[in-house]
């Protein structure tokens, strides 16, 4: 049985074999095709924590109460053998595919922020349109190299989100594919919820940005569905789902994954603004050039003084010098935003920590829940 220290590589176990099982179809189109699906492959296997996945296996966890994740029962009888294993063992299958369609879907959602944020890099990499310009230019194509480089990279990640729904409900193209056993309903409709609210989200993100809105309240709601919900909560329900935990149990961890995924969101604000590019894999102050609005530059606006405001609202949307960017980070501390951001984020993990602690669970699947909420929380990229 997987544990979830395991589930990563596991994960991309299943992404591997589904990428492998597509090669031919796209080769079958024509070979430039092929090679835009080896890019998505590359992307999606070199790099990612698999978080999303994490949180699944942590919810199915908490839907198996009677569960022991050693494999013996509570009499201390060796449980390999038995029928209930059996189960365990699909059930167990098809979190790790669930997870990985997941990824899928954060594939694309990252392409296509990528294009909206004008990203040069990601991980430390040449974004995904970035890469499909240069080959526009390495290959003497008429037009222009930037314009075929978005338009690739949004029918890949396209491409990507088509894919995560065929892998989720066990679909390839291919007869023996491994696993095509139907996803159960209960977790069809947390799934068909969680991608309407990325992209509500994403939209929400973007309108945001153009129309200049300050506002905490706008810049939380955006938390709460492109990032709290896709990123925690709805994995957690996917995988009690999984399960087959009851609505209750549900709903105490949607409550956990929105605090938790609010604190995550948070700590990308931050790092957004402070983090070290070799560690993040962006350019610094990333999220003030691309002209976010983020709850820390929301923050920031509110209690600046008239000046720092200034300095704030002239420092976005715009590349920005060493001395400028260090100008607004000083507006960020000096007003108290960064303090009370980083207060909001310990306020959130303590209230998910408080919510963990009382879930009728076992104790390894409250103990790797909690690991799980302080180590995206906690993070340095």
């Amino acid at each position: 049985m997987v544990n979830i220290a395991a589930v990563p590589a596991a994960v991309d176990e299943v992404l591997a074999k589904y990428f492998a099982a597509n090669r031919a179809t796209l080769a079958d189109i024509y070979p430039v095709v092929a090679e835009a699906g080896e890019v998505l492959t590359d992307f999606v296997l070199t790099g990612g924590k698999r978080v999303r996945p994490l949180f699944v296996f942590a919810g199915w966890q908490c839907g198996r109460p009677d569960a022991d994740p050693d494999g013996v029962d509570p009499d201390g009888a060796d449980s390999d053998a038995t029928d209930s294993d059996a189960t365990d063992s699909d059930e167990e299958s098809l979190v790790l595919r669930v997870g990985a369609a997941i990824e899928l879907i954060q594939a694309c959602a990252l392409i296509h922020d990528d294009i909206l944020d004008r990203s040069d890099t990601r991980r430390g990499r040449p974004t995904a349109h970035r890469r499909f310009e240069a080959s526009h230019a390495a290959r003497g194509f008429t037009g222009d190299p930037a314009h075929f480089g978005v338009g690739a990279a949004i029918l890949l990640g396209d491409l990507a989100l088509a894919w995560a729904d065929d892998l989720v409900h066990g679909l390839a193209p291919t007869a023996d594919w491994a696993d095509q056993r139907p996803l159960p309903r209960p977790v069809a409709q947390v799934w068909s919820q969680m991608r309407t609210e990325v992209l509500g989200g994403q939209l929400l993100d973007i309108t945001n940005e153009s129309a200049g809105d300050e506002s905490i309240v706008a810049a939380y709601r955006v938390m709460e569905y492109k990032t709290a919900a896709y990123t925690v909560a709805r994995p957690l329900q996917l995988g009690a789902a999984l399960a087959g935990a009851d609505d209750e149990l549900s709903g105490r961890l949607h409550g956990i994954g929105i605090d938790l995924g609010v604190a995550f969101q948070l700590r990308d604000d931050v790092l957004g603004v402070f983090g070290d590019p070799a560690q993040t894999g962006k350019p610094s102050g990333d999220d003030l050039v691309e002209g976010k609005r983020t709850a820390l530059l929301a923050e920031g606006l509110q209690r600046a003084t008239r000046a720092g405001q200034h300095v704030l609202r002239s420092s976005i949307g715009r590349e920005l010098t060493a001395d400028e960017l260090a100008a607004a980070r000083a507006v960020l501390t000096e007003s108290g935003a960064l303090a009370a951001v980083e207060a909001q984020i310990d306020d959130r993990l303590e209230s998910a920590l408080r919510g963990i602690d009382a879930l009728d669970v076992t104790d390894r699947a409250r103990a790797d829940l909690a690991q799980l909420g302080r180590r995206i929380t906690h993070r340095q990229r």
